[in-house]
């Protein structure tokens, strides 16, 4: 998968995941009963909610959870859609747009950093091959580090393509308020742009590296002993339990949840 070369048309589409998929990154954590659900995935934006309650119930019954969790993962899943719905219609720019992604991730046993450039103007990128490819390159064995990479990227992907719609909605506003109070703002300054800065500097546009740049962005992969997984996860389950005393303690109705 490349990054790709975006043009220099300052067109726009509406609102969408910047891939060829419009998969929105999903994370769900929940507590209750002395019981812990935690997972990422993603969903299918033109999905039916419907689909929402179907799958917080097959979670609830494979993982054997207590029957409450239903509610509770059905109405997290919920909220980040209605989020991401909330963007929806709005205006997105296309064209060159590249961004430094980065990842910090540990997988079960493997702990995984690294950085690259991913051009958000290609539409038809793909957070899940990329994924796999880095997978091989690294030779990652384990199954679940793969797709923990494609949330984690397109988690990104979805926070600055939000962004970028706050951004144009804060410019639009500018521009009306110095029509309104007769600025020229017709005249700006030349926008040297992301490609011509990394072709500047001799760097490639690809969101894929080539070996030979592993210099400039370095993978770093670590593979943890059992013992050391067991206190990593010892130290999230308190951090966990803080955090939802904490939550609790500032929710006047904790026990408010989605009726399904």
């Amino acid at each position: 998968m490349k990054g790709g070369q975006g043009g220099t048309s300052k067109s726009t589409v509406k609102f969408r995941m910047p891939t060829a998929e419009n998969l929105i990154p999903i994370r769900v954590d929940l507590e209750m009963e002395g019981q812990r659900y935690k997972d990422a995935f993603t969903w299918n934006a033109n999905d039916p909610d419907s689909e929402i309650l179907v799958f917080a119930k097959r979670t609830v019954k494979d993982l054997n959870l207590p029957s409450a969790f239903t509610s509770l993962i059905a109405q997290s899943i919920q909220s980040q859609i209605a989020e991401f719905r909330s963007y929806e219609g709005s205006e997105m720019p296309t064209g060159e747009r590249v961004h430094c992604l980065k990842l910090d991730l540990r997988v079960n046993s493997t702990v995984i950093r690294d950085q690259f450039l991913w051009d958000l103007g290609n539409l038809e990128s793909d957070p899940e091959e990329f994924a796999r490819g880095l997978c091989r390159d690294l030779e990652l064995e384990d199954p679940e580090v793969g797709p923990a990479i494609a949330v984690a990227i397109r988690e990104q992907l979805y926070e600055l393509s939000a962004q970028s719609v706050a951004s144009g909605r804060e410019t639009r506003i500018s521009k009306k308020a110095r029509r309104d109070f007769g600025i020229d703002f017709t005249q700006s300054s030349k926008i040297v742009s992301a490609f011509d800065l990394m072709k500047r500097s001799s760097m490639k546009t690809s969101a894929v590296r080539r070996r030979i740049e592993w210099d400039l962005f370095e993978p770093v992969v670590e593979l943890l002993t059992s013992e050391e997984v067991e206190a990593l996860d010892a130290r999230e389950e308190r951090n966990a339990h803080l955090k939802k005393r904490q939550d609790d303690k500032d929710d006047p109705y904790p026990n408010r949840y989605m009726r399904v």
